[in-house]
């Protein structure tokens, strides 16, 4: 399964999450403000994965067809915290393999 992470930024939230499921799944991350999503980034992706509500409504008004198209996913991760952070880390953990 192809799963593409987005967060704002592609620093902290998405980049760990990339890193942390890239032997379960094959993985890439995206930012919405920085290291931009493409069109490209969105078809490939099998799943699509952002950390909050807001992130998905912002793809739908960029990348409308493929908004359509594709299983997008919310995890509910606020922007506290830093990369590989053991508390981000452990709730990626639970929200994906709850999801997945």
């Amino acid at each position: 399964m192809k799963v593409l992470f987005i967060c704002n930024q592609n620093m902290h939230r998405s980049k760990t999450a990339q890193e942390l499921f890239k032997d379960k799944f094959e993985t890439k991350s995206a930012g919405l403000y920085n290291n931009l999503v493409t069109k490209y980034q969105l078809d490939w992706a099998d799943v699509v994965m952002v950390m909050d509500d807001g992130q998905r409504s912002e793809i739908a008004k960029r990348f409308p067809k493929q908004y359509m198209k594709k299983r997008i996913l919310s995890l509910g991760i606020s922007d506290i915290y830093k990369y590989n952070q053991p508390e981000l880390v452990c709730i990626l953990q639970n929200k994906v393999n709850e999801l997945l």
